[in-house]
Parts: C-alpha cells; sequence; structure tokens
C-alpha cells in the first residue's frame, strides 16, 4: 500500500506535480512543505505548508514519503541538497512515471524522477536519481543519464548517449548518437550538440535574428496567406 505524500515545494514545479498526482496516480498529497524561512502562507492549493525543519514530528517517515519539486536552480543542486536531507530525515523519496507516458517495461530508474506523458523513451535506456523528463522527451536507445538532470520539454537524445550528473536541456535541443556529455552541463534551447561535451561548459545557440521586413510586409510578399 502506498503511504500518503508530502511535496517538498510551493512553487509552480509542485504545482505541476501535485495536478499529476492528483488527476493522474494513485498518490494522495496530503500537503507541502519548504524550510521555515520560506512559508508566507499556511496553505498551497489547499493544503497545509509544513515546516521542513521538524517536518518528522508532525508527519513521521514511517507512515509518508516526500517528493522532491524544486526547479533546476543551481543546475539542480537545490533539488540534490533537499534530497539528502530528507533521506537524513529517514523519508522514502518516490518517482512519479505518468501512466500515459509509455516508457518500455525495461526502463530503470533512481528516486525523485518525475517522467510526464508524451515522451518517448526507447528500450535499454537508464535514468539515475532525480531525473526530470518533461512532455515530448525523445531519449533514445541504450542511453544512460546520470543523477539529478533536466530534460526540458522537446528535447531529442539519440540512441547510445552517456550523460553526466547535474545537467540541464533546453527546450528542442539534441544530442547525436554515441556521445558523451560531461557534468554540469548547460545546453540552451535548439541547439544542437555532435561532438563529446566537457564537464562544466556552457553550450547556447544564438537565438535567431529578426529579418528586416515586418510582419505586415512579409505576409505581402510571401505565400504564407495563401497556405
Amino acid at each position: 500500500m502506498n503511504k500518503d505524500i508530502i511535496i517538498f515545494g510551493v512553487g509552480k514545479i509542485a504545482d505541476v506535480i501535485q495536478h499529476y498526482m492528483r488527476f493522474e496516480s494513485n498518490w494522495k498529497v496530503i500537503g507541502f512543505t519548504v524550510d521555515n524561512e520560506y512559508i508566507t502562507d499556511k496553505e498551497f492549493n489547499g493544503l497545509p505548508v509544513i515546516a521542513f525543519d521538524d517536518i518528522e514530528k508532525q508527519f513521521p517517515p514511517e507512515k509518508y514519503s516526500l517528493f522532491i519539486a524544486v526547479g533546476y536552480h543551481d543546475l539542480n543542486n537545490v533539488r540534490a541538497k533537499k534530497m539528502k536531507e530528507a533521506e537524513a530525515k529517514g523519508y522514502e523519496l518516490i518517482s512519479y512515471i505518468h501512466p500515459n507516458s509509455g516508457v518500455p517495461s525495461d526502463l530503470v530508474y533512481g528516486k525523485n524522477c518525475f517522467i510526464m506523458n508524451n515522451v518517448c523513451i526507447h528500450p535499454r535506456v537508464k535514468l539515475g536519481d532525480d531525473v526530470f523528463v518533461w512532455s515530448g522527451v525523445i531519449i533514445g536507445h541504450h542511453s544512460t543519464i546520470g543523477n539529478h538532470n533536466w530534460l526540458t520539454s522537446g528535447t531529442n537524445i539519440s540512441g547510445n548517449v552517456g550523460i553526466g550528473n547535474h545537467c540541464f536541456f533546453a527546450i528542442n535541443s539534441t544530442l547525436g548518437h554515441s556521445i558523451n556529455i560531461g557534468n554540469n552541463v548547460f545546453v540552451g534551447a535548439n541547439t544542437l550538440i555532435t561532438k563529446n561535451i566537457e564537464d562544466d561548459k556552457v553550450v547556447i545557440k544564438e537565438s535567431d535574428k529578426p529579418i528586416k521586413l515586418t510582419s505586415k510586409q512579409f505576409l505581402k510578399f510571401s505565400s504564407f496567406s495563401n497556405i
């Protein structure tokens, strides 16, 4: 029998996680928690907000599990820190896999992972702890993704790719076949990577520059309006 869940966080990520757990799972979220200094309201989404500092006194780990729903701040280090603190208090950290995600039966994943619906994950894929996979992500066969990573919607990872720890991949980023990405790597939106990337690197594609025509001029001279 599943334990009831407490979500760490009261921001947009926690809001999304609670939505899926409420409507698309058998988990029952009974409250939220954050560090005492960050509590501004006693409730969030109609549920109590509990101080994380002494949460185990009110909601003991023998009866409740936790999910750390914090964003990719500091390349996911904030989430990693809170995971350690929660486990030190004795809490089990659950993972959420959307029932309509279509993941293969042999998918290997760790604790505090989040996999949204409408993803495409091939067989023989391994995810570490605390990997967030948003809708539209493709992960090719035999790829291995380390701990504390964030794959934003539309990220495309080809087959046999290795990714280290604490990485962030922005929307529509693409990784070529059989390459390796190091630790603490930031990949910007619409960026294509076809070679290995070392630790601590930032790869960003320059934003497309607007053309000289105004939108009205463009529509007048193009065939777009005829489509």
